[in-house]
């Protein structure tokens, strides 16, 4: 009856970025599609997990519902034929596949950086929209804590999450550092590709309170500024910005340099200025470092910083995959023994009714000293009498023979009349 946990997936592996960004799903929508898929499809646990990478749902269901997803999914984007996108998603409908699946994206095995940080946190939170919108089923809420507890296992024992393994996060690191003994520091975002725009995604998560960004086209800057809680600097307001800021940031994409030494000179540096350049070619002059309080990072610089951070995540994967294993077979053993939950529960009430009735034939002849004696009695002895068939069936569970012991219960106590009764007296 478990065994029937799915999921639709697409992410930077198959889609590109324009794909990408065109099913992405933020909260409201996110809380949406939740609601949308509750209503169509007969799924007991919902999952949708939508990041700048990946936008993925996960459920637990008798039927195959990949097709509907994606239907669904174009109708709370607005995206007409949806289906046409359809092979850029990969569907996984084996029980086993989308446990591990989740379990992977979960601890960053499956991130564009192995290890990132902010996928563990993104999971926690789309969790939570589930629990919020009521599509989290026991089986689900099991789930998701055996991955939070596997993660916290990741983060003690390995060093999978150690360092910064991308080039933004990288930055982000060294901003920190250069910065560790100023009061509110001024930080400048100049040029919004690729990598520029990461690293103000990644700034949002941080304690830096005066953030601006720039870049020649403005509805970029603005859009980004909105998604980021960031503030905008017009182009033409560069000379103050750079006067005002401690860190500037460069992803300037041209051919020459754009911060020449001639430009930093004219700032007139009175305490330290930190350039940081990660544009190739380089946009800030080799020269500018030759100013009086001014230092420079080139993108060099922060991909060796990167780069050693990665090894060592890499170098963590054996033991993270292991771990990952052992939390499956944990978690399996609860699923196999929530089979056998609904005629363990059966079997108690049968012998609790056989009890209860055995008991009213005698307490009109005891007092209340007795019955309470009684009471004890038969409770005791009913809970020795079930203790060795639920730890058959528990074990059974284990070997995968369970159903087998669940007939003989079944017709030997014919638990399906009783519970019928029972059900009907009530």
């Amino acid at each position: 009856m478990l065994q029937n946990f799915k999921a639709i997936s697409l992410s930077y592996k198959k889609a590109p970025l324009d794909i990408r960004e065109l099913i992405a799903l933020d909260e409201s929508s996110c809380r949406l599609f939740l609601q949308t898929l509750k209503s169509f499809i007969q799924a007991s646990d919902i999952l949708v997990l939508s990041t700048c990478n990946r936008t993925e749902v996960y459920y637990n269901a008798d039927i195959d519902y990949s097709t509907e997803i994606v239907k669904l999914l174009g109708i709370t984007k607005g995206i007409d034929h949806i289906s046409r996108y359809l092979d850029y998603f990969t569907i996984l409908n084996q029980h086993h596949d989308a446990i591990q699946h989740l379990f992977n994206v979960s601890m960053g095995l499956e991130s564009q950086v192995v290890g990132d940080m902010q996928i563990a946190n993104q999971v926690k939170v789309a969790y939570q929209w589930s629990a919020d919108n009521e599509t989290a089923g026991p089986f689900l809420h099991r789930l998701m804590h055996t991955i939070f507890f596997t993660n916290k296992r990741v983060v003690q024992e390995t060093s999978f999450r150690d360092g910064a393994a991308s080039t933004s996060y990288a930055a982000i690191e060294l901003i920190e550092e250069l910065t560790a003994e100023i009061t509110d520091p001024h930080i400048l975002v100049v040029g919004l590709g690729e990598i520029g725009a990461d690293v103000c995604r990644n700034l949002k998560d941080t304690g830096f309170k005066n953030v601006k960004i720039a870049n020649r086209t403005q509805a970029k800057a603005q859009a980004l500024a909105q998604e980021c809680g960031l503030e905008v600097l017009p182009f033409e307001d560069i000379v103050q910005g750079l006067k005002e800021a401690d860190v500037i940031i460069s992803s300037v994409a041209r051919q020459t340099p754009f911060f020449t030494k001639e430009i930093v000179q004219r700032l007139n540096v009175l305490s330290f200025k930190f350039f940081i350049d990660l544009s190739v070619p380089r946009s800030v002059e080799a020269e500018v470092e030759q100013v009086p309080g001014v230092l420079v990072y080139n993108i060099d610089t922060i991909q060796n910083k990167a780069s050693a951070a990665l090894q060592r995540r890499i170098n963590s994967i054996p033991k993270v995959r292991e771990i990952i294993t052992e939390s499956i077979e944990q978690f399996n053993d609860w699923s196999k023994e929530m089979m056998v939950s609904p005629t363990i529960n059966r079997l108690k009430n049968a012998l609790e009714a056989i009890r209860q009735e055995e008991m009213a034939r005698y307490m009109k002849k005891l007092d209340a000293e007795e019955i309470k004696r009684l009471d004890s009695i038969t409770k005791s002895m009913m809970q020795k009498i079930i203790k060795l068939p639920v730890l058959q069936l528990k074990a059974a569970c284990k070997r995968g023979q369970a159903e087998t012991l669940i007939d003989v219960l079944n017709d030997l106590f014919d638990l399906e009349k009783q519970s019928a009764d029972i059900t009907s007296e009530k």
